[in-house]
């Protein structure tokens, strides 16, 4: 059996991480590893592998637990404490802590009806989608009921029988005899798995087991101003419970694709808009895109320096939980400046310089060219706005 890998590796964590950067870095490998967009042949291992390494680091009893034990501190069986995979750190008194602490002896009928295994999907749509909201056929692989034998397990013209060494019980005595004397407990019954019924003459579709794998078409209702990693319950959308049980729930998350005009903060888009030296000069009425094809458009004032902000009110996304709300649009001006002149331009702009008085070799501290788009927009905020 393989090596697990250290759950802090797996998702590339530090120890003390705090609980943001572990889901930060669970996003990040889950989009990565996601059988859906990786066609790698161990990405879907990678992927369970990232899952599980999230359940357990996401949840501060779990994860102190296996801080402490290690691997070994996840095994249900042992309850928690060290001594290996399937392992009883207690020897031959394992009987006496199931009866008294709830183990397998427990008194739990373990095979009874079993809710099924909830689903989740990350789903990637554009800002437009996102705006206007869209529906989205989306397929998941997932366990369903047998429609063969509709979850009984058993054949056309057959049905399950009650088990005859559990009664139908689903569990049977044990004694053993320990130094404090004979201990009796409940088990499982090894013959039906607990289910308290046996299948003699199976189902050739599921096996016996009521269930099979399929792959099942969904349609999603993506509502106008979902954001990014916002989630989506289905209920009942997952995988088919086991013995009659209810079906789990799929989780879609959302994902939105960067767009090539608009960044996107909460309800606000930011979009930059390039003048050339003549329109921020002289001033323009300028149209300006906008994401919901509305007509829009800025009256750029003589004289617009680099960097002035202009307000497009309810020009932004809509607020997915009230419809009646919108943000803006912020249009920032950027400055073209020409790179190819001909003598004649070039002659008329040594005139402009010499009629306001600008001399040669005087020019401005530099702009710093490191700085991304987004970060030059937040530096913008804290000039003119209209």
């Amino acid at each position: 059996m393989p090596t697990k890998r250290d759950y802090y590796e797996v998702l590339e964590v530090e120890r003390g991480a705090e609980v943001s950067a572990i889901k930060a870095a669970y996003r990040k490998k889950a989009r990565q590893y996601h059988p859906d967009v990786n066609k790698e042949t161990d990405a879907e291992e990678r992927f369970k592998e990232v899952q599980e390494a999230y359940e357990v680091l996401s949840d501060d009893q779990k994860r102190a637990r296996y801080d402490r034990f290690g691997h070994e501190g996840m095994n249900g069986g042992n309850g928690g404490f060290p001594g290996g995979m399937g392992q009883d750190p207690f020897g031959g008194f394992g009987d006496i802590f199931d009866v008294f602490f709830g183990g397998a002896g427990g008194g739990q009928r373990r095979g009874g009806p079993q809710r099924g295994a909830d689903l989740r999907y990350d789903l990637e749509i554009t800002l437009e989608e996102a705006y206007s909201g869209i529906e989205k056929t989306i397929r998941i692989p997932r366990v369903e009921t047998c429609d063969t034998c509709k979850g009984s397990g058993a054949a056309a013209g057959s049905r399950p029988e009650t088990c005859g060494m559990c009664s139908g019980q689903g569990q049977v005595r044990r004694m053993q005899n320990t130094i404090l004397g004979t201990i009796q407990s409940l088990v499982t019954c090894p013959q039906c798995n607990g289910r308290g019924e046996t299948v003699k003459n199976p189902c050739a579709d599921c096996g016996g087991q009521g269930r099979t794998r399929k792959q099942r078409d969904i349609v999603v209702s993506v509502p106008p101003g979902v954001d990014n990693d916002m989630q989506m319950p289905l209920r009942g959308q997952g995988e088919s419970g086991a013995f009659g049980g209810p079906a789990g729930d799929l989780y879609v998350f959302f994902h939105l694709k960067e767009h090539e005009l608009f960044e996107r903060e909460g309800l606000d888009l930011f979009t930059h808009l390039p003048l050339t030296f003549s329109q921020a000069a002289l001033g323009d009425n300028i149209p300006v895109p906008t994401i919901s094809g509305e007509k829009g458009g800025i009256t750029v004032p003589e004289g617009t320096q680099p960097g002035r902000r202009f307000r497009l009110r309810g020009l932004g996304m809509p607020d997915v939980r009230d419809k009646s709300r919108r943000g803006d649009l912020h249009v920032v001006v950027t400055v073209q400046v020409p790179t190819k002149l001909s003598d004649k331009e070039r002659e008329l702009i040594r005139q402009l310089a010499t009629l306001r008085g600008e001399k040669p070799g005087e020019t401005p501290a530099p702009i710093s060219e490191n700085k991304g788009f987004f970060a030059r927009l937040k530096e913008a905020f804290t000039g003119q706005e209209d």
